[in-house]
């Protein structure tokens, strides 16, 4: 019973494994028990945000050949931040919003962000 508590204070007490550019840096971990008695860490899960709560700044027109990471790295300057243009596109797979030619993908600001004041 002693290794299970240590266990679970341990899961606890570990700094976030995801880096602050990660979609699942403020993912909680939890744990559970196992059949064989060995602690299990996951990962619980990740609710996409509404497409609402994001600030559209740009939008983009998809042409031939274009990939959401790239335009990741283009617009947002990372390609591994293609889940942003994902979650605020209400897209669940990042190749739905590159699938159809002319198809917009709005490119907006970090969820809940609005922007600078008087900008």
């Amino acid at each position: 019973m002693a290794d299970l508590l240590q266990a679970l204070l341990d899961s606890a007490l570990k700094p976030n494994p995801f880096p602050a550019t990660s979609r699942y840096y403020n993912v909680t971990t939890t744990s559970r028990l196992a059949p064989d008695g060995t602690m299990q860490v996951y990962l619980r899960r990740r609710f996409l945000p509404a497409s609402d709560r994001f600030t559209v700044v740009q939008e983009h027109r998809v042409a031939a050949g274009e990939r959401i990471d790239h335009l990741a790295a283009t617009y947002l300057g990372d390609p591994e931040q293609y889940w942003r243009l994902c979650d605020a596109n209400d897209a669940v797979r990042p190749d739905a919003l590159m699938e159809r030619l002319d198809s917009v993908v709005d490119i907006a600001l970090p969820q809940d962000a609005t922007g600078v004041s008087g900008a």
